[in-house]
């Protein structure tokens, strides 16, 4: 961990977070709390791939896949098509070519995520499903044919799944204003997941990561997704019980040393994909003072959804400590690390001035 990383590396380690979280957690996805300890009792602390779905070792599984979507929604909205063409994507990374020329990024990141569900995606054939997808999250998407007000897209109201937390890190590390990052996080997450305990999470979440991104502590960053948390379930139509604030305050009780040593005994759900749940879990994993690499294997000994609550808690710890402080030889594996430190390279350069609050 730097003593103090730079905005670039801040930037960089909450994609590369995000990816590491998921790529390890991947060879447990679905496993629970003893089932992982029978078989790794002091947990995994190398990216081997596997699991239900047989990734190769650094895939992408949906969670850094619909990231990358998102990535690709803002550097397609904030580079200029000049630029754009000059900086092309990799020939075995490019995709989506036929997304539409828009000003709005939540289009963009809608497009995007059609191309990834319809097989116009980096190691997959032409016209095939994803073999790892939620299904809100499905549900969400086959919603968009035909629908111009995105808005009137999602999987409905009381379908909570973690699936819109997992992909939302760009908008926090990227969109530079704050009223308009709240915005496009909740509109983003809508997409699929528009019941206002996962477009709340979305917004509260990366409002950790906006202000962990102008070297807030890790409780000061907290304490303002608390305010925003509150804000937002008052103003809401739809009645949360301020379930995200209580999720965010329940995560500043649990320690990730005692639930990966103990069982996840706090959480109802067993971690197993609950929106609220993984929120919980990366409040958690943030306050950990603990090396990143640590926290995140005990993440992933949690057990559950394995993939998705690491990527979630590796993004804010990414954020948190810097790209250096996630090991190199996890680094090196991942599918994705050399463009999302190129595309983040480049928002970062084109967004340095932007900053407002």
């Amino acid at each position: 961990m730097a003593s103090n990383p730079t905005r670039l590396q801040r930037s960089i380690g909450g994609l590369l977070g995000a990816h590491a979280g998921d790529s390890l957690g991947a060879t447990f996805e679905f496993q629970s709390y003893a089932e992982i300890k029978k078989s790794y009792p002091t947990g995994l602390r190398e990216i081997v791939g596997g699991g239900i779905f047989q990734f190769p070792v650094g895939a992408a599984t949906d969670d850094t896949d619909m990231t990358r979507g998102v990535l690709l929604a803002y550097y397609h909205h904030l580079i200029p098509k000049e630029s754009r063409q000059q900086q092309l994507l990799d020939d075995d990374s490019q995709s989506g070519s036929a997304v539409i020329d828009s000003h709005d990024v939540v289009k963009l990141a809608a497009q995007y995520f059609l191309n990834w569900l319809n097989g116009d995606w980096p190691g997959r054939q032409k016209g095939g499903r994803p073999v790892d997808i939620g299904g809100a999250t499905l549900a969400g998407l086959l919603k968009l044919n035909g629908i111009e007000n995105l808005d009137q897209a999602g999987a409905g109201i009381g379908q909570a799944g973690n699936g819109s937390l997992m992909r939302c890190i760009p908008t926090g590390i990227f969109q530079a204003c704050r009223a308009e990052m709240m915005e496009q996080s909740m509109r983003i997450s809508a997409i699929t997941h528009n019941d206002a305990r996962c477009t709340i999470s979305c917004a509260a979440y990366n409002t950790i990561v906006y202000a962990l991104l102008r070297e807030k502590s890790p409780r000061e960053a907290i304490d303002e997704a608390l305010q925003a948390a509150k804000s937002l379930e008052e103003s809401c139509d739809q009645d949360t019980g301020r379930a995200v604030e209580k999720a965010i305050r329940l995560g500043l009780t649990l320690s990730t040393a005692d639930m990966a040593t103990n069982g996840p005994k706090e959480l109802q759900g067993k971690a197993k994909g609950y929106v609220l749940e993984s929120l919980s879990i990366a409040v958690a994993a943030l306050i950990d003072t603990r090396p990143l690499e640590d926290i995140l294997v005990d993440v992933v000994r949690i057990g559950g959804d394995t993939d998705t609550n690491a990527a979630i808690a590796g993004g804010l710890l990414g954020v948190r400590d810097g790209v250096d402080a996630i090991p190199l030889r996890w680094r090196e594996t991942l599918q994705f690390h050399q463009e999302f430190e190129r595309i983040g390279s480049l928002l970062v350069e084109a967004t340095k001035n932007s900053y407002c609050e």
